[in-house]
């Protein structure tokens, strides 16, 4: 199990506004259940990816919006508990949320769950915009839940309102601006494009 290097680093610390929704700690998402590894509510991110999102919630605080953080830095044995997962058949309950149209074993098959994830680079993250005047930090409608296994949590899915679209055209440009490259298949995913550990798959658990 690997320690964690200095320079990665609760992202909190650095943007106190940020709001986090860590899923992966609570029983809601798609295993439904706590993933190994999840040991507190935290996120982490190396700090060239912290000063990049703190940019991105300056940019929004000023239309009184802000980021939510799912998932950020996430290590190794936390995709390893998913692979596990993704070989048991039986164990479906969480279907009917994430994925109702999918069998399970295609999650693996067409690339949802994966032996290595960016995410364990950490300086990818999974964020959505909030508005930051309303009650609980409501979310801006993006047309779908965070990791919904689907078309419609393609980026660019055509089946969308125009409020929709809008929204999800307003977090990738942000992201964008500040040096995130986003993924076509999920709405919410993004990479640091001048990662500073473009190789390296932690594993260190978050505590």
């Amino acid at each position: 199990m690997d320690k964690r290097p200095e320079t990665i680093i609760d992202i909190q610390s650095m943007i106190p506004s940020i709001v986090a929704e860590i899923r992966y700690y609570s029983a809601d998402n798609f295993i439904g259940a706590p993933i190994d590894g999840y040991l507190a509510p935290k996120i982490f991110l190396s700090i060239p990816a912290c000063r990049a999102l703190e940019k991105a919630q300056s940019m929004l605080a000023r239309f009184d919006l802000g980021l939510k953080v799912y998932d950020a830095y996430r290590p190794q044995m936390s995709v390893d508990h998913f692979i596990r997962w993704s070989q048991d058949e039986r164990d479906i309950k969480m279907k009917a949320v994430y994925y109702p149209e999918l069998d399970k074993k295609d999650l693996f098959n067409q690339g949802f769950v994966a032996s290595k994830s960016s995410h364990s680079r950490a300086s990818t993250v999974d964020v959505t915009l909030v508005s930051l005047s309303s009650p609980f930090f409501q979310e801006l409608d993006m047309g779908t839940i965070w990791d919904y296994f689907h078309p419609a949590s393609w980026t660019h899915y055509n089946k969308l309102t125009h409020d929709q679209r809008a929204n999800r055209m307003l977090l990738q440009q942000v992201m964008s601006h500040v040096g995130f490259t986003g993924l076509s298949q999920e709405w919410w995913h993004f990479t640091l494009k001048q990662e500073p550990f473009p190789n390296t798959y932690f594993n260190f658990p978050i505590e």
